[in-house]
């Protein structure tokens, strides 16, 4: 499960990389769908990949909502990172559910948060 944990956690990275790189285009060029879904895609990689590494499979539809609550059972510093504002917490990532660039920075911070967070308990490098 390590190595399927560690997988997760690269491909989270990844996404984060590619948010931030779509975030900090002019904003003009910015497309938000591609902050928004990329972010989005890093937040369940981040949960799925801890709860994994402490032995945890998830469910194929299960939410990110629902990852969230269980990493906070296994480790109740998980409540440092707010989801609060993170609107598509229960929608489907394949769905075309991100708009407006408030809910595209939100969606990013969170993601950031997340990466900071799991550095920070030495979970990823």
């Amino acid at each position: 499960m390590e190595a399927l944990a560690n997988n997760y956690f690269d491909e989270a990275i990844r996404k984060m990389t590619q948010a931030s790189k779509e975030l900090y285009r002019p904003e003009e060029d910015v497309v938000s769908f591609l902050v928004c879904k990329n972010a989005q895609s890093a937040i369940h990689n981040f949960l799925k990949g801890y709860l994994l590494k402490n032995g945890i499979e998830t469910e194929e539809n299960e939410t990110i909502q629902e990852m969230y609550n269980r990493c906070k059972k296994i480790n109740n510093r998980f409540e440092e990172v707010n989801l609060a504002g993170f609107n598509c917490q229960s929608h489907d990532l394949a769905s075309r559910f991100c708009e407006g660039a408030e809910k595209v920075s939100r969606c990013f911070d969170i993601a950031d948060s997340l990466d900071t967070f799991l550095r920070e308990e030495k979970i990823i490098k």
